[in-house]
C-alpha cells in the first residue's frame, strides 16, 4: 500500500502551486502535530525553482513548525486533562498516571538527557516529532527548553536539506522521492515501538 507515496505526490503538487508558500507553511505547521507527511517533500522542489531562497523556505519552514509543536504540546495537556473521566471508568487513569509522574521525576533528575532525546526526536522524520510533542505535553517539559530542542532538531533537517540542494541540485531531490515510501513506514515502525517500550517499562 502506497499510503506515503500518494500522499507525497499530493504534497509535489501543493510546491507548484503558486500559493506555495502559503501551502509550505500550513505542512509544516500540521505536520508537527499531526500530518504523516514532512515539509522537505515540499521544500525540496520548492528550492529546487529557487535556490537562492533555499535557506529562506527552510527558516519559514522551520517557524511553522515550532508552531504546530507547541499546538501538539497543547493537545497532549489538555486532551490528558479531558480523558480523565473515561480513563478512571476503564481502570486506566491510576496506572497512566503513576508513568507521567515517574517520567516527571526522570526529567527533574536527567534533564540533559531529555534535552538530548527531544533534539532527536526532532531530527527523526514524520511520525516521533508528534509522538514528542504530545508527550511533552502530557509530561509537562518546561516551554522554553522544549522549543529549544525543537527548533535544533528540525533546524539541522531543513538546513541540511537546504545545503544539500545548493550543492547537488535535482540529485538531492531524487533520492528523497525514491525512498519516501521507506522512510514513512519505518517512522510508523519506530512510533510502534517507542509505545511498546513506554508500555512495558511503566
Amino acid at each position: 500500500m502506497r499510503l506515503f507515496g500518494t500522499l507525497y505526490a499530493r504534497a509535489l503538487t501543493w510546491a507548484r502551486h503558486p500559493r506555495a508558500v502559503y501551502y509550505l507553511c500550513g505542512l509544516s505547521f500540521v505536520e508537527a502535530f499531526i500530518f504523516p507527511i514532512m515539509p522537505e517533500v515540499m521544500l525540496a522542489p520548492m528550492m529546487l525553482g529557487k535556490r537562492h531562497k533555499a535557506f529562506f523556505y527552510a527558516n519559514l519552514s522551520l517557524l511553522f513548525s515550532l508552531l504546530g509543536s507547541l499546538v501538539g504540546y497543547a493537545l497532549g495537556h489538555w486532551a490528558f486533562q479531558a480523558l480523565h473521566p473515561v480513563l478512571e471508568a476503564l481502570h486506566l487513569l491510576a496506572p497512566i498516571e503513576q508513568g507521567v509522574e515517574s517520567l516527571r521525576a526522570q526529567m527533574n533528575t536527567h534533564w540533559l538527557g531529555l534535552l538530548l532525546v527531544l533534539a532527536l526526536a526532532a531530527l527523526q522524520p514524520v511520525v516521533p516529532m508528534k509522538f514528542v510533542t504530545w508527550a511533552a505535553g502530557i509530561v509537562g517539559v518546561p516551554i522554553v527548553p522544549f522549543l529549544v530542542c525543537m527548533a535544533v532538531g528540525r533546524g539541522k533537517r531543513v538546513w541540511l536539506l537546504a545545503l544539500l540542494i545548493r550543492i547537488f541540485g535535482e540529485r538531492a531531490e531524487r533520492v528523497l522521492h525514491k525512498h519516501i515510501e521507506r522512510i514513512g513506514w519505518a517512522a510508523v515502525v519506530i512510533l510502534v515501538g517507542l509505545l511498546a517500550w513506554w508500555l512495558l517499562r511503566h
